[in-house]
C-alpha cells in the first residue's frame, strides 16, 4: 500500500498550488497571470497585452495577437536585447542567468533566459513532485532523508557583462534552497559541483563516494551509470549498493530510460524506483505522479501556458519545420494518442515558443503525456515516419530479446541503389551477431510502425549497421565539447552533427 493514502483537502491543495480545477481553467488562469505581469515589458507593449487582459477569451487573444516563435526568431527580435542587459524586454527586470543549450543537433549555443521567477517555479514543482512520492506503493523509505547525488553541469558559470551563463542544471544547483543545503542532503557539494572539467568532476565524485550515504540519484542515465561503474571498479565492489545501501530512487529525464535499465540492473543489488521528469531549459513542464505508468502530468498551474500543434504533414514540412499558420490547440482540446509539438509561454519571457519536442497525450483526465521525440529528430526519407519513440522502443525490445546491453545508438538515412537505406550505429560491449542484431531491430520497427513496414517493401531497400564500443560515442561527444550531465547523443543524426560524426569515425576507426 502507499506510504500515505489520503485525499488532499482543496484548501491545502490551493496552498500547495496543486491542481483542484479542470485543465482549461488552470491554464487560462496561468495565462492571465503571465500576461498581467509582462504587460509593461517591451514585448507586452508591442503586442498590446493590456487589450488582451480585457478580452473575454484571453487564449484566443494571445493566438491572434502574438506570432509563434522558434529560438532564432525570438532571439533575433527580442532576447538579444536581454542578453545585452536591457531590462524589461520579455519579462520584468534584468535577466541574470542564461541557460546555454544546443539541444542535440545545433552547433551554436542558444542563450535561454532564466529568471528568478522561473527558478522559484522549478523549485516549487520539484517539491510538489516529492510530495507525490508519499502515494507510491513499496516506496524505499530508507532512501528518505539520505543524500541526493545530483550529476549536472558546473555551477561555475561563464560571466557576461550583466549575466551568468551555463547549463540549466548548474544554474539550478547554484540556486538550491538554503534549507536543502543546510540539511546536508545535496551531493556532490558546492566545491565539486563547481568543477568545469567533466572528467575531473567524475574522479572527485568517485573519490568522495565512500563518505556519502546516497538515497536519491538525479541526472542523465549514461553519465550516472558511468560514475557508478567507476565507483564499483575503484573500490572492487560487486554492485553499487555495497557502497550506498540506501540508494532507492532515481529521478531522471532528458532521454528515454528504458534502453538503459538493463545496464543499470548489472550494477544494482535491488531495484530502484524510477521517477521521470520533463525539465527543459525553458521550464519544468511535467513529472511522473503515479507509479506503474509512463505518463507524466503536465504542470498546468505553475507559470507555464501550453499550446499544441499537431505533428503531421499539414503543419510541418519534411524537415520538421512548422508552417506559417499551423493549427493550434489548448490542452483541453488535444486528442489522445496523437503527436503534438509543444508551444509554451512562461515566466522567463518565452511567448508561444516552440521548444522542438513532440508529445502524446496518454491520459486526458490527468493531462498525462509521454515525450515522443523532436520535430527535427525523426527519420522520413520516403514516408517511413520513424519517430524517436519508435527507435527507443525497438532498441529496448531488441536488447531484451537478444540479452545484450545497448547504452547508445543512433540512426541516419543514406542513398542506396537509386533509393534509400537506414544506417544504424550501435554501441555495445557485449558479444553480438551484427546481422541478427539489425534484423531484430528491423522486425521490431515493422511491428511498431505501419508506415515503416510499408516502406521496407518499397523505397527503403536496406538496413545497415555498424557496431561500436560505447567508448566511441563518449569520445565523440567529448571531441565536440558536449560532455557533461545535460548532453545526450541524438537518436537521429542529420546535418552538421552527422558530418562531424562521420569525420570522427574516419579519423579514429
Amino acid at each position: 500500500m502507499a506510504l500515505i493514502d489520503f485525499k488532499i483537502p482543496a484548501s491545502i491543495a490551493r496552498a500547495l498550488n496543486l491542481p483542484v480545477k479542470d485543465a482549461r481553467s488552470q491554464q487560462l488562469k496561468v495565462l492571465r497571470k503571465l500576461v498581467d505581469k509582462a504587460r509593461f515589458t517591451q514585448f507586452g507593449q508591442f503586442y498590446r497585452f493590456d487589450e488582451m487582459l480585457l478580452s473575454k477569451h484571453i487564449g484566443k487573444a494571445l493566438q491572434k495577437n502574438v506570432p509563434i516563435y522558434d529560438y532564432s526568431k525570438i532571439y533575433q527580435e527580442w532576447w538579444y536585447k536581454a542578453l545585452e542587459g536591457v531590462p524589461d524586454v520579455c519579462w520584468p527586470g534584468v535577466i541574470k542567468y542564461f541557460a546555454l543549450s544546443s539541444g542535440t543537433s545545433e552547433a551554436a549555443s542558444k542563450y535561454i533566459p532564466i529568471t528568478k521567477d522561473m527558478l522559484r517555479s522549478n523549485t516549487f514543482t520539484s517539491l510538489r513532485q516529492l510530495f507525490t512520492l508519499m502515494r507510491y506503493e513499496n516506496l524505499p523509505t530508507s532512501a528518505i532523508g539520505k543524500g541526493w547525488l545530483i550529476l549536472g553541469g558546473s555551477t561555475s558559470l561563464q560571466k557576461g557583462p550583466t549575466y551568468y551563463a551555463g547549463d540549466l542544471s548548474g544554474i539550478q544547483q547554484r540556486n538550491i534552497p538554503f534549507w536543502f543545503m543546510g540539511l546536508g542532503l545535496y551531493k556532490p557539494g558546492k566545491k565539486i559541483a563547481s568543477v568545469r572539467d567533466w572528467s575531473e568532476k567524475l574522479e572527485e565524485i568517485v573519490e568522495k563516494a565512500p563518505d556519502w550515504d546516497i538515497g536519491f540519484i538525479v541526472g542523465v542515465p549514461a553519465w550516472l551509470q558511468l560514475v557508478m561503474e567507476k565507483i564499483i571498479e575503484r573500490y572492487k565492489l560487486k554492485h553499487i549498493h555495497e557502497m550506498w545501501p540506501n540508494l532507492g530512487i532515481y529521478v531522471h529525464g532528458g532521454v528515454a530510460m528504458d534502453p538503459y535499465k538493463k545496464g543499470f540492473e548489472k550494477i544494482l543489488a535491488k531495484p530502484l524506483v524510477y521517477i521521470e521528469t520533463y525539465l527543459a531549459s525553458e521550464g519544468f513542464l511535467a513529472y511522473q505522479t503515479r507509479q506503474g505508468t509512463k505518463g507524466m502530468q503536465l504542470v498546468l498551474n505553475n507559470n507555464i501556458f501550453f499550446e499544441f500543434v499537431p505533428f503531421d504533414a499539414k503543419n510541418f514540412d519534411s524537415e520538421g519545420i512548422m508552417v506559417s499558420n499551423p493549427e493550434v490547440y489548448m490542452v483541453h482540446e488535444i486528442e489522445m494518442n496523437k503527436d503534438y509539438a509543444i508551444l509554451i509561454s512562461t515566466n522567463a519571457g518565452a511567448w508561444r515558443y516552440a521548444i522542438g519536442d513532440t508529445i502524446r497525450l496518454v491520459d486526458k483526465e490527468r493531462s498525462e503525456i509521454v515525450i515522443t521525440g523532436r520535430t527535427k529528430h525523426f527519420l522520413s526519407l520516403c514516408g517511413e515516419h520513424l519517430s524517436v519513440d519508435n527507435i527507443n522502443k525497438a532498441i529496448e525490445m531488441t536488447s531484451q530479446e537478444l540479452n545484450v546491453f545497448i547504452p547508445e545508438f543512433t540512426v541516419t538515412g543514406i542513398p542506396f541503389e537509386n533509393s534509400f537505406a537506414h544506417k544504424w550505429y550501435i554501441a555495445t560491449d557485449d558479444k553480438v551477431n551484427k546481422e541478427e542484431l539489425i534484423t531484430t531491430i528491423d522486425e521490431k520497427l515493422k511491428l511498431l510502425n505501419d508506415d515503416y513496414e510499408v516502406e521496407r517493401k518499397h523505397a527503403l531497400k536496406a538496413i545497415k549497421a555498424e557496431v561500436l564500443s560505447e567508448k566511441v560515442f563518449l569520445e565523440f561527444m567529448e571531441s565536440i565539447g558536449k560532455i557533461g550531465g545535460q548532453h545526450k547523443f541524438p537518436r537521429v543524426l542529420k546535418g552538421k552533427m552527422l558530418e562531424e560524426w562521420e569525420a570522427f569515425l574516419a579519423r579514429n576507426l
